[in-house]
């Protein structure tokens, strides 16, 4: 209540106690709000577990406000049983409540149809991308993710050789080895020194320092630089995390990693579509799927859900290789031991390339025993078609981004060329001239 002093004119015929007046002023009641006023309020109440708000992934469907200030949210959830419930009723309840016209706050709870679930996660995978912060990882380099729907289909040495095959035409090439619990690179790539942390100048805290390997000859010479657990742990150690440590694991790679420049970046990714894969998808949003299957039928369904993961959390798929493809002997009869047909059938169901087909040889798997990929020094078909696809890579599915070192690049293998074709030129006219 308000009270007000009015003054009233000096007059003798009027008693002294009227000569000053109070006026009692009723206070003013704010109205109700209106709907936009509510769902604004619940625009700061946040899903913990999709990182967005619950208004803009759609799980506010309706809002009913009587004139005594009765507030009714209807509230959708992925699920009915969803254990952040709780929060979202404390969050919603304190939020509306703040505003001065409301006398009370009703939530009623429902659960989303399966196409209402899929929108939702839809949205917060685009508002997850859009909110990627940044990594230790250059902004021009390609990141190349080698993935599959399972286990078996030789992932791990498919990444190693490409990614040594695209290092040996010039360029510096990182190996980072998400497969935490299965990791093999270390022992693909003959690398055994532990990693170390040093501090650089203008980073607040110690940087992981790459191992590093120095592939290739002359003027196309490349480096690989490899980060794995198998440089933490000793190779027999199990480690037994869970999928958040999983993912704060290759958190730390990309953060805390001092890859300094890079061309590429190859990723070995676990095999399915776990949290580490929805963990890349969320921290390195550029990156560009490379799928990995074998010839059979079998093998190829499973691995088209390593493609509806990636377009889900809109990752481009770059292609498909087809790996332990036909066996040839030494009297040249060719044998489909795993089938044929698997990596071509799923190129063309997800529509995008087949970059090539790995036979089935005993040197890439010795090659990878003794930690010397067969695509580096190696000779014969598996060897060759590691190099073809490393150049398609390169070249036209994923060409380097920082395009005035790649033209350098290029300048010198031209000249490189050149200088290879003139000393054969020489050569055959010397052994001209002499007969």
């Amino acid at each position: 209540m308000v009270v007000a002093h009015r003054k009233v004119a000096q007059d003798r015929s009027v008693p002294a106690n009227y000569r000053s007046i109070d006026f009692v002023i009723p206070p003013s009641t704010p109205g109700p709000p209106s709907r936009d006023d509510v769902l604004e309020l619940l625009r700061a109440v946040v899903d913990p577990e999709l990182g967005a708000d619950i208004v803009s992934l759609g799980m506010v469907p309706s809002v009913e406000i009587t004139p005594d200030g009765d507030v009714a949210v209807e509230i959708k959830l992925t699920i009915g049983g969803c254990p952040l419930r709780g929060q979202i009723q404390k969050d919603v309840r304190s939020r509306v409540a703040v505003h001065p016209g409301v006398r009370d706050v009703r939530i009623q709870w429902g659960e989303m149809t399966p196409e209402e679930r899929s929108e939702v996660m839809t949205k917060a995978r685009w508002n997850a991308r859009e909110q990627a912060a940044d990594t230790a990882v250059p902004t021009t380099c390609r990141v190349i993710a080698v993935a599959s729907g399972k286990g078996g289909v030789g992932k791990s040495s498919v990444t190693v050789n490409l990614a040594a095959a695209v290092a040996a035409r010039g360029f510096t090439v990182g190996v980072l080895d998400a497969d935490i619990w299965g990791f093999s690179v270390p022992r693909l790539l003959g690398i055994d020194e532990p990693l170390e942390a040093r501090r650089m100048e203008g980073f607040d805290k110690p940087r992981i320092i790459p191992n590093e390997l120095t592939v290739g000859r002359g003027l196309t010479r490349g480096t690989l630089k490899v980060v794995s657990t198998g440089f933490l742990v000793e190779e027999g150690t199990a480690l037994m995390w869970r999928g958040l440590m999983l993912t704060k694991a290759v958190e730390q790679f990309l953060h805390d990693v001092h890859w300094d420049d890079l061309d590429y970046l190859f990723i070995d990714m676990p095999p399915g579509t776990g949290d580490v894969q929805m963990g890349l998808a969320r921290m390195l949003p550029r990156t560009d799927l490379l799928i990995v299957t074998t010839p059979a039928q079998a093998a190829q369904r499973v691995a088209a859900r390593a493609a509806d993961m990636a377009r889900r959390s809109f990752l481009r798929v770059c292609g498909v290789v087809e790996n332990m493809s036909a066996f040839t002997c030494d009297h040249g009869e060719t044998y489909a031991l795993f089938g044929e047909g698997g990596g071509q059938a799923l190129a063309d169901e997800i529509g995008v390339p087949l970059l090539g087909r790995i036979p089935l040889e005993p040197a890439v798997a010795a090659g990878g025993d003794a930690g010397a990929p067969v695509a580096l020094d190696g000779s014969g078909p598996a060897a060759d078609e590691f190099r073809t696809i490393a150049a398609r890579l390169v070249e036209d599915v994923a060409p380097p981004a920082n395009m005035a070192g790649c033209s350098a690049r290029m300048l010198q293998m031209v000249e490189a060329a050149l200088g290879a074709a003139d000393a054969g030129r020489a050569g055959a006219t010397g052994q001209a001239s002499e007969s």
